[in-house]
Formats: C-alpha cells, structure tokens, sequence
C-alpha cells in the first residue's frame, strides 16, 4: 500500500529506509474490507530546539491506498496520530512536502534552520528547511518556531 501510494513521485518513492524508519514504533492502521487503506506510524526521536532536548513523536509512513485517497481517511488516521502525539510526547513531528494537509491538523511549519547531529557536532540541514513540521504539546508549547531544530543521525533521510 505504501509503494502504491508513492509509486509516482520519482523523489518521493517509498523506500526500505523509509519503512525501517516506520518500524518499532506505534502503527496506526485504517483496515476497510480485510485490505489496509490508510496507514501512519509514530516512532520516538530526541529533538532539541535550541540545544534542549525534547522527547518527540515523529510520524512516518503516513499513506493512503491511491482508491482510497480523498475520503477522509488519512484525515482520520492522522486526528488519531495527533491525539496520540499530544498526550505522550513533548513535542511532536514530521517531513513532508504536503504541508497543508497537516496545518489543517494543528501542525506547524518550522520557519527555523535545521541541522543533524552527528557525533559531538552539528552539521546544517538546508534541504530540508520548510518542510519540517512540529505539533506543540503542553511541553513544548510557546516554543520559538525561528530558533534551530536538529535530529540525531540516521540511515536514509535524517528527517
């Protein structure tokens, strides 16, 4: 369902690393009829804002199967990721190149710089400035969506 959902996005294909990033997380799944229609997963991440740490809900994996677009179903799937989010985690986020899509839903585009952490260092992120979103839970609300946010390394798209 994930491949069908991506299939014809050159740039934005669903790959191993993408599904690896999605597992040993929380699943959410929209079954209909005995065949998945919509899918989302929430994997914990450290963030920090600023050089402070926040315990965060990262989404991944988010789809739905290509017949099943534009019902409502990944508006559904994602209400129950956002609650979910907000209730366990400081903060919350996600990448994506659909942004309206989540603005709808509470989530917030970060205006700041965004980098990695690898090792003892940072190293700047530019691609991926304006398509980092963040949901504010009481932990994290009142933060400053203009000061720097960085992820921790990883295989495959940091963010």
């Amino acid at each position: 369902m994930l491949d069908a959902a991506f299939w014809d996005d050159e740039d934005e294909r669903f790959t191993d690393a993408d599904w690896d990033h999605a597992v040993g997380g929380t699943h959410f799944v929209l079954d209909l009829d005995g065949l998945i229609a919509c899918h989302a997963s929430v994997v914990e991440r450290e963030l920090h804002v600023d050089g402070r740490p926040f315990r965060t809900g990262y989404v991944e994996a988010v789809a739905t199967a290509p017949e099943r677009q534009g019902q409502g179903l990944g508006t559904a799937v994602m209400r129950e990721v956002t609650r979910y989010v907000e209730e366990g985690f400081e903060l919350g986020a996600l990448g994506t190149g659909v942004q309206g899509f989540y603005e709808r839903l509470g989530w917030r585009i970060w205006i700041g710089p965004s980098s990695v952490r690898t090792g003892d260092r940072e190293r700047r992120t530019p691609d991926d400035d304006g398509y980092i979103m963040v949901l504010l839970a009481p932990a994290s609300a009142g933060l400053d969506l203009r000061a720097g946010i960085s992820c921790e390394w990883r295989s495959g798209d940091v963010w």
